[in-house]
């Protein structure tokens, strides 16, 4: 979960501030995209390697990824439909 608490630090900013200018949606699209893609994505990728410490890595990204999306209402994860709006 750290490793997806880093790379949602850096770029979940981004998003955020691409939300909040509002003329950049697409900030907000490729910010999203590339988020879901490095949780679920590598979650995924890193589980199917089968070794214990890539097992821990891989559920560590989906479990990071799905908890950054609840507890901050999908804004840090581009889920939110505002954003968009």
């Amino acid at each position: 979960m750290f490793a997806y608490s880093v790379v949602n630090g850096i770029v979940g900013f981004f998003v955020f501030i691409s939300a909040i200018d509002g003329t950049n949606k697409a900030g907000v699209i490729v910010g999203a995209v590339l988020l879901a893609v490095v949780g679920l994505g590598g979650g995924l990728g890193f589980g199917l390697v089968r070794k214990p410490w890539s097992r821990g890595l891989g559920l560590g990204l989906a479990i990071g990824w799905a908890l950054w999306s609840m507890l901050t209402a999908g804004i840090c994860t581009g889920l939110n439909p505002s954003l968009y709006g």
